[in-house]
């Protein structure tokens, strides 16, 4: 049966015969293989092209920033997952990766499409970004949304990983129209929300790495990658150090019923 249309059928990015690999125009044994570092590779293998050396530091930091952040909900779900079934390893990590969503680990993606929305806002209405962005955050308060890429519940008073990031990308001369929306973004949250409302690193790596270049369609894509090596690293002390049914244990115990009583559990009382 068929679905969609049927005039477009190529790929940009690999391909491999009896003799060769081939990816994005170049051998994978003779030109890749240990000529070419991880963070160049990924790059290089969504947009096509290798990154410079300030895209690819941008990048290496992104990855760093989000890699690990101790016992969130995604790395409970995989450790328990492992937990209960030792031989699914590739269950554990999908388990892990599947917990990564809009509120947290995966809302750098909302972070972005956020910041675009802003932006595009302000050029659409023919203002500056500073009126786009108080206009966005009155907006916000009116309607008691909650501002993606801004507050922690943790790091209330400011997330440092938000702060290197911006600082890096400083450093790096790739603060643009991202970082300087996000940047009006925390120096108005705070009095127009009237709450503290810091810049998140969900906010810092859309905002830093879509000014380095990279696509917003594949942004959900850096923490996904950044978390799979913290997955790994918790998965590999699960298995030797287990602590997903003590997780389990200490969740049911947190947790108390209120639902209707059986029969028997009346009669007792």
């Amino acid at each position: 049966m068929r679905i969609g249309k049927q005039d477009n059928a190529f790929t940009a990015i690999a391909t491999s015969d009896a003799d060769s690999i081939t990816v994005r125009g170049l051998d994978l044994c003779d030109e890749l293989i240990g000529q070419i570092e991880f963070t160049d590779y990924f790059w290089m293998l969504v947009l096509g092209e290798k990154p410079d050396r300030a895209q690819r530091r941008m990048m290496d930091a992104c990855l760093v920033a989000i890699a690990e952040h101790g016992l969130v909900p995604s790395v409970q779900a995989a450790r328990m997952t492992l937990a209960a079934g030792p031989e699914a390893y590739q269950g554990a990590m999908a388990a892990g990766i599947l917990g990564m969503g809009s509120v947290v680990a995966g809302s750098s993606e909302q972070g972005g499409r956020y910041l675009q929305e802003v932006i595009d806002k302000a050029e659409a209405d023919g203002t500056d970004l500073e009126t786009a962005v108080i206009a966005s955050l009155e907006d916000h308060k009116a309607t008691r949304r909650k501002v993606a890429g801004l507050g922690h519940g943790q790091h209330s008073e400011g997330d440092p990983r938000a702060n290197r990031l911006l600082a890096v990308a400083g450093e790096e001369g790739l603060k643009g129209r991202y970082c300087e929306t996000l940047e009006l973004l925390g120096k108005h949250a705070t009095r127009i929300i009237e709450r503290p409302l810091p810049i998140n690193v969900s906010g810092a790596i859309p905002a830093t790495i879509l000014d380095a270049g990279w696509p917003l369609q594949a942004l959900k894509a850096v923490p996904i990658l950044a978390r799979t090596a913290g997955l790994a690293a918790h998965l590999y002390e699960e298995a030797s150090r287990s602590i997903g049914f003590i997780m389990s244990n200490h969740a049911d115990l947190a947790i108390s019923y209120d639902g209707k009583p059986s029969a028997k559990t009346e009669a007792a009382e």
